[in-house]
């Protein structure tokens, strides 16, 4: 089941799709929200659709919104592909790299992405997003860390690395937190439909021309051993973003130019989905 949300920003409709058919989610839930995702929302929904109980939408010509609603956290893994680390200048972590996101980064898969004011280096970086569906703290190993995995989508972790490199004194976060620098979507596929995230496709292209195509295999750490290190040191809540990488063919890189207005970014990963987003002045 795909689970998205519908309709003009801040008016989102809650709906889950098989592909083919489109069930509206509102008498179930007003959103798609850390409460929902906490009680079980996906499984019920899913189950209510597939039994008929509730009311077809017409999602022709709706708005895609980012499939969850704002998150309280947006926590990022840096330098979680060995070839993307190595293209950066960097030798491999032998621990998470994290920073965080403003929650208000978070936008539709299809929104425009602005480009802040004098901005020559604001760059694309396709990654696999895990959804927290259950609260985790100290929790004992990965393995008990993916039941607290709602779901995966895709995002696209904008950056401006000037930024992020050169005026942030060592916290990446001014080069991820201009708004729009987090377009998410179109879809939250449920984790028992995706399994660990592991063996993925993932891939973006600008102006139809490709930049980064490699799977989610080469992740350095995989996604339940980043939820198992992260909840050692704060507290996972439901509803709450992480990025867990992004893989080589950055502009940072030197290979690319760094993205211009006008510019239209696709984004994609395989069973995810796919996002299409417009460069614009901001």
């Amino acid at each position: 089941m795909r689970f998205m949300r519908l309709g003009a920003p801040g008016a989102e409709i809650p709906a889950v799709s098989d592909g083919t058919t489109t069930w509206d989610l509102r008498p179930l839930t007003a959103d798609i929200d850390g409460a929902f995702l906490a009680s079980d929302g996906l499984a019920r929904a899913s189950a209510a659709a597939n039994g008929g109980t509730l009311p077809v939408l017409d999602a022709a010509g709706l708005r895609i919104g980012a499939p969850i609603a704002r998150p309280q956290a947006v926590i990022c893994i840096g330098m979680n592909y060995a070839a993307h680390a190595r293209e950066s200048g960097a030798e491999p972590p032998k621990d998470i790299v994290v920073f965080y996101k403003h929650p208000n980064t978070v936008v539709g898969p299809n929104d425009d992405i602005l480009l802040p004011p004098g901005s020559t280096t604001t760059d694309w970086e396709v990654e696999l997003a895990a959804v927290i569906g259950a609260r985790a703290r100290y929790l004992s190993s990965a393995e008990e860390a993916l039941d607290h995995i709602a779901g995966f989508a895709v995002a696209n972790d904008v950056s401006e690395r000037e930024y992020q490199l050169e005026r942030s004194l060592g916290q990446w976060s001014k080069g991820k937190s201009f708004e729009t620098f987090n377009p998410l979507g179109p879809w939250l596929v449920p984790a028992a439909e995706v399994g660990d995230g592991s063996g993925l496709r993932l891939w973006s292209r600008v102006g139809g021309e490709t930049r980064q195509d490699s799977s989610t295999s080469d992740l350095i750490f995989g996604v339940a051993e980043i939820v198992y290190r992260l909840s050692q040191f704060t507290v996972l809540e439901p509803g709450d973003l992480i990025n867990t990488g992004t893989p080589e063919g950055v502009a940072l890189s030197g290979r690319f130019p760094y993205l211009a207005a006008g510019d239209v970014v696709e984004v994609g990963i395989e069973g995810l989905g796919a996002q299409h987003s417009t460069v614009v002045p901001a």
